[in-house]
């Protein structure tokens, strides 16, 4: 018998079901967004494959009413979990008028959603870390108890603007959550040519903050990091910085060939631990995901995908004459 673990953590059978369909609905929509390119439908997808687990189990450790996200460009699952839509992301990736991130002006993963808490990103990867870290401070100085929480990859924690930021949110004892998805790759650039220390988490150190490593691809083991990480900020105790191990599944984006700096068959071989699959067996082992209710699932998700994708593909593009807006004054 499988050790239920999540109900250590006091999630119900239901919270981790929902985390599980989280997962999959962000598997099945960047699937669809590849077929879509693939078409000529859409002109590009920058991908969430094997970082969801990662993504969701720390959506999910936050509260969606109080705190605030701010996504680097893979995350999907977190953006779903705070209240984005299939239709929202399709109607990014066709770049028409509707879509709530930026009125398709911006690049899909350009995530942003003001009623939903989630801040917007921007192309140069990082500039969301001293952001995150503003929010925090502006929350302590309206005696807010929010908790501002920020990813990014590990290629991205070489950039100044992430040493600044947990330098400063640390110095300041401030409620924010660093959390580093490290998928091995920094575009074509292995782990062991970017960083030469053993992990991301032993910078944390140098700045006088909590840090751990977990295991990406186990959604309750990054819940509960994240999930004492807010607690911590919550009382006063500062940041934390949080690295999640997993593997990028797919190329860099859909302009890149992986097969020019990685083999096959370490793909192949990490597929193994794909963690929609993992989370799939460890709720099979206990009971909660039966043949009936994944079929289920997986009806309504692909009802959901279809009809978010046939909106946005007829909906409008923006009208030219938009396109100065927002830019000049007027």
């Amino acid at each position: 018998m499988t050790e239920n673990r999540h109900q250590m953590l006091n999630l119900t059978d239901e919270d981790v079901l929902d985390m599980y369909e989280t997962m999959l609905l962000a598997r099945k929509i960047d699937e669809r967004m590849w077929l879509l390119n693939r078409a000529g439908k859409i002109p590009f997808v920058i991908s969430c494959q094997g970082q969801e687990a990662a993504q969701v189990g720390a959506a999910f450790a936050l509260d969606r009413k109080e705190d605030y996200v701010l996504p680097y460009y893979r995350d999907m699952g977190v953006v779903l979990r705070f209240g984005m839509t299939a239709k929202d992301l399709m109607l990014s990736g066709f770049a028409k008028a509707e879509d709530p991130n930026s009125g398709g002006r911006q690049m899909p993963g350009h995530f942003g959603q003001k009623k939903n808490r989630i801040v917007t990103g921007s192309s140069p990867v990082t500039t969301q870390v001293p952001h995150a870290v503003g929010i925090a401070l502006a929350g302590r100085l309206q005696k807010k108890d929010l908790v501002t929480f920020v990813t990014f990859g590990e290629g991205s924690s070489n950039q100044g603007d992430f040493h600044e930021g947990a330098n400063f949110a640390a110095v300041h004892k401030l409620p924010v959550i660093f959390m580093c998805e490290n998928n091995k790759y920094a575009i074509s650039v292995p782990y062991d040519k970017q960083v030469a220390c053993e992990k991301i988490s032993d910078r944390a150190i140098g700045y006088g903050m909590h840090g751990e490593t977990v295991d990406g691809n186990d959604p309750l083991e990054v819940y509960r990091a994240v999930k004492e990480a807010a607690d911590r900020g919550r009382r006063g105790e500062g940041p934390t910085l949080i690295e999640t191990i997993s593997y990028r599944l797919t190329p860099h984006s859909s302009d890149d060939d992986d097969r020019s700096y990685r083999e096959q068959n370490e793909v192949a071989e990490a597929k193994k631990n794909d963690p929609v699959l993992t989370f799939a067996q460890y709720l099979t082992s206990l009971g909660i995901l039966t043949d009936e209710k994944e079929k289920e699932i997986i009806d309504n998700i692909m009802t959901i995908i279809n009809e978010a994708t046939e909106y946005a593909e007829a909906a409008p593009y923006a009208d030219p004459n938009h396109a100065l807006k927002y830019v000049y004054a007027e």
